[in-house]
């Protein structure tokens, strides 16, 4: 179960957050027009809502979806804040503020995509993350805002911080529980 499998990209989930490899490319050049970046933003956003739903939805979760996807959001993340950085928009230290929950998440996001039996896991206990999504909710709010330069921006930067780290943690905790969990049940 843990077998990444090409014919796994080509589904809907597959494309749905493959989708956000050309948004984030798209991203840097519509920086100008604020309505286009935010476009961009709200496509990403609801291609990374509706990949998750619909794979677990129609039975179609996979090691392969569970770790193209949250690499797939580290990028446009990354692409969006670096955009932004380099527009004035943003600074370095919101730039980290606003990736708590990216910088804390990577050693597990490359677990997952290193490890089959991570990956098995994974696929094998699908599930949403309310925090998660709140964190990616708070994420969007922050680069919107910056996006049009309102003077919400530092309070949406810190409230995304504290958000993304709570998410990490369920993300870590929910992760050493399967393991332990999977663990258990491959030597029974």
């Amino acid at each position: 179960m843990g077998v990444y499998r090409a014919r796994d990209l080509v589904r809907v989930p597959g494309l749905l957050s493959l989708s956000r490899v050309p948004l984030a490319a798209a991203f840097p050049f519509a920086l100008r027009r604020p309505q286009a970046a935010f476009a961009i933003l709200v496509a990403a956003g609801l291609s990374d809502i509706v990949d998750g739903w619909y794979a677990r939805r129609s039975g179609q979760v996979t090691p392969t979806g569970a770790a193209i996807d949250p690499l797939t959001d580290k990028l446009f993340v990354l692409t969006v804040t670096i955009s932004l950085v380099l527009g004035g928009r943003l600074s370095s230290i919101d730039v980290l503020l606003l990736s708590t929950r990216e910088i804390i998440e990577l050693p597990l996001v490359l677990w997952i995509a290193a490890s089959k039996r991570a990956r098995a896991i994974r696929a094998s206990h699908p599930s949403a993350n309310v925090p998660g999504k709140l964190a990616t909710v708070a994420q969007f709010a922050a680069a919107t805002a910056a996006l049009f330069r309102r003077p919400e921006v530092p309070y949406l930067i810190v409230a995304t911080a504290f958000v993304g780290l709570f998410a990490a943690a369920t993300y870590w905790r929910r992760a050493i529980r399967n393991a332990r969990t999977g663990a258990r049940q491959a030597s029974s």
